[in-house]
């Protein structure tokens, strides 16, 4: 991921001149171009990739890198801080909101939902009873880890390690390690 930085670091100017210019166009047309990159895996992708978040999602920081295959519902309701990087295969449903903070890394085929099916009612079928949208919330400095499946509602709370494969409802307090499913506590993160 260094290199990666280091590039971004090097092309900043060129790449707030190119993130100012796109401004002009509308967010359709982003939208249009994010599904025809999605599957290209170099560094101009990504840096398209990054210019259609700008300009469709509700806010986007800097230095976002957005690998191959990763989808998109509903990008306007998604906001997403500095330093972040969504790996392949991972798919982000912002239906009902969410909220990535600064320094996230969410690892390869991850699932981030913000909506979940109603089903109370035990005299209609689950899928004719709707869904309710439930904001999820990723706080600065959280490790997603591979496979990770972040239900609607939850809240990762900054400094927390998600492990690979565990499935997430509910709040993961600040600097722990979850992980099964569901997610329970592992262990607490120290200082060294």
């Amino acid at each position: 991921m260094a290199r990666k930085r280091d590039i971004v670091k090097k092309f900043s100017s060129l790449i707030n001149f190119l993130v100012k210019l796109s401004k002009i166009l509308p967010s359709g047309f982003y939208l249009r171009l994010l599904k025809l990159v999605r599957n290209h895996d170099n560094y101009i992708a990504m840096l398209v990739r990054y210019i259609c978040l700008k300009n469709c999602a509700k806010s986007c920081g800097d230095n976002v890198a957005i690998f191959s295959n990763v989808y998109f519902y509903r990008l306007h309701n998604l906001e997403i801080g500095d330093n972040v990087s969504i790996h392949p295969m991972c798919y982000v449903d912002a239906s009902g909101g969410v909220s990535i903070g600064d320094d996230v890394s969410i690892a390869h085929s991850s699932t981030i939902l913000s909506e979940e099916h109603i089903y109370l009612d035990l005299e209609r079928n689950i899928k004719d009873q709707g869904c309710e949208f439930r904001e999820t919330i990723i706080e600065n400095n959280v490790w997603i880890g591979a496979g990770s499946r972040i239900l609607g509602g939850s809240k990762v709370c900054s400094g927390s390690i998600v492990a690979a494969g565990a499935v997430v409802k509910n709040k993961v307090e600040s600097n722990t390690i979850v992980g099964g499913i569901p997610a329970k506590k592992i262990k607490e993160r120290k200082r060294v």
